[in-house]
């Protein structure tokens, strides 16, 4: 039985990875393409979709740490994917008015840049017990950049779109109500950011201990 459902698993997450990474190759052509061709002003609109799905699909990689599929602890993904799907449902789904911000590019193009990598590097693991060294370095190196710049991105949308949150009151509850309760999503976004201040360092490192454990397994290997 576990040997069946080791099979399963392995099936399985290569599919979801192989499915993503296309998702998100997608995501960093047409930015890229759209950026040469069009200007910054128009990637968000070039890539919505691929980009809302794929991004989605993340929603799925909780699931997998919570029933023990993936290894990777759900308190250090809760936390990225969490903060990624507000940033593109919360803000730029929410928010038109800031999708002509040239972040938006940056956003895009760092979020599919490591994910195309990622991606490919756990396809490949899940479909063939291994990785290139190469793609293995890339895995664990390039967020050393793509990370500061995605967060810088993500922060600087969400601080853009806080006079927006405020004229429009969207998604807020004002009294009085028959709940008699209120919400200011203005001040949502304003604790989100606050939350940014000691969760960005706090991950970071995080992430620079998997890389040092991972790089000093490949090489003793």
């Amino acid at each position: 039985m576990a040997g069946i459902f080791s099979i399963f698993r392995r099936i399985y997450l290569t599919i979801y990875n192989w499915t993503v990474f296309i998702g998100w190759l997608q995501v960093f052509y047409l930015s890229v393409k759209t950026l040469k061709e069009s200007g910054h002003e128009h990637v968000y609109a070039a890539v919505e979709k691929p980009l809302l799905w794929a991004q989605s699909a993340a929603v799925l990689e909780i699931l997998h740490g919570l029933i023990g599929l993936v290894r990777s602890p759900v308190s250090a993904t809760l936390p990225q994917i969490s903060s990624r799907l507000y940033v593109l449902w919360g803000i730029l789904w929410s928010f038109p008015e800031i999708r002509t911000h040239f972040l938006v590019s940056s956003l895009v193009i760092s979020w599919s840049i490591t994910e195309i990598i990622r991606y490919s590097f756990f396809g490949l693991k899940e479909a063939f017990g291994s990785a290139p060294s190469w793609l293995l370095w890339l895995r664990y190196s390039t967020f050393l950049i793509m990370y500061p710049t995605g967060i810088s991105s993500e922060v600087g949308l969400i601080y853009n779109a806080l006079p927006f949150m405020k004229e429009s009151s969207k998604y807020s509850i004002r009294m009085p109500n028959k709940w008699n309760f209120s919400f200011d999503y203005y001040y949502l976004a304003l604790g989100i950011l606050g939350v940014y201040v000691p969760g960005t360092p706090h991950l970071y490192g995080y992430m620079l201990g998997q890389r040092k454990k991972a790089l000093a397994k490949a090489k003793s290997e």
